[in-house]
Order: structure tokens, then C-alpha cells, then sequence
């Protein structure tokens, strides 16, 4: 199973913070996770809040453990509240189920892991993920 390298982590990191800083969004939050929902690497930018880490880790450790995107477990949960809230108590309410959540993928299209990314709008927080994921040479679904 390939999974994403601790060095491909902290790079996907570095260009979504530059994305973020670049387009002069708000102070972001970045965070990796492997296949199985395990943290790789992670950053807080300065002037992000504390409590960052809990939002980019649910937006991450949704789509990981559920293979869906946050752009789709956002859609899920407006359509079936019930599934998404039941979900969230499976997983211990560690789901955020809203955009800033992307699966990566390698080459072959297998899910290696996930970006969590918080701080501005959910759909700045897409673009910066999308951005350090690409950088990496990896594909995002958003």
C-alpha cells in the first residue's frame, strides 16, 4: 500500500501555507494524514487560533475514513443529517463534514491519505490544500 511520505507531507504543508500567504488569505492550519487516519505531519501558521488542529484534523480524518471528500460529506450531510450525525458518533464526533477536506490520491488513483486545512473560507482552505497536493505531484479530490 503506498501512503504519503513523511517529506512529501511537510512539502504539501509548505505549499499550502505559500498558496494561503500568496492569495493573502487568513493565517491557516495544515494538516496530513495517512491512509489509516494517523497524523503525518502537521503546522499552525502564526496568528492561527489554538484550537485549528481539532477543525483541520476532522476535515481530514472525515474524508480519509469515509473515502469521501468534504465537498461531498458537506452535501451528504444537508441531504441525510442523520447518516452524517451517525457517522459522527462512530467516529467519536471527529468528522467535520465541510470543504477544506481532500483526499489525495497517487498516481494509480489509491487513497494514500487526506489534507485537513482551516483558517479562511472552506473553499480558501480547498484551494490551498489542492495547491500543496498538486506541488507534491499527487491528485486532490476536493
Amino acid at each position: 500500500m503506498a501512503e504519503i511520505s513523511a517529506s512529501k507531507a511537510r512539502s504539501i504543508i509548505r505549499k499550502a501555507m505559500a498558496k494561503g500567504d500568496e492569495m493573502g488569505f487568513k493565517p491557516l492550519s495544515v494538516v496530513i494524514l495517512d491512509a489509516g487516519g494517523h497524523v503525518k505531519a502537521f503546522e499552525r501558521a502564526d496568528g492561527a487560533s489554538p484550537g485549528r488542529f481539532g477543525i483541520a484534523h476532522g476535515k481530514a480524518y472525515g474524508a480519509v475514513m469515509l473515502g469521501m471528500a468534504g465537498t461531498a460529506q458537506m452535501a451528504r450531510a444537508e441531504q441525510q443529517a442523520y447518516f452524517m450525525a451517525a457517522v459522527n458518533g462512530v467516529y467519536g464526533g471527529q468528522v467535520v463534514p465541510v470543504p477544506g477536506g481532500v483526499l489525495v490520491r497517487d498516481k494509480r488513483g489509491n487513497v494514500i491519505g487526506a489534507v485537513g486545512v482551516t483558517g479562511d473560507t472552506s473553499d480558501n482552505d480547498v484551494i490551498a490544500a489542492m495547491a500543496g497536493i498538486e506541488a507534491a505531484g499527487l491528485t486532490g479530490e476536493a
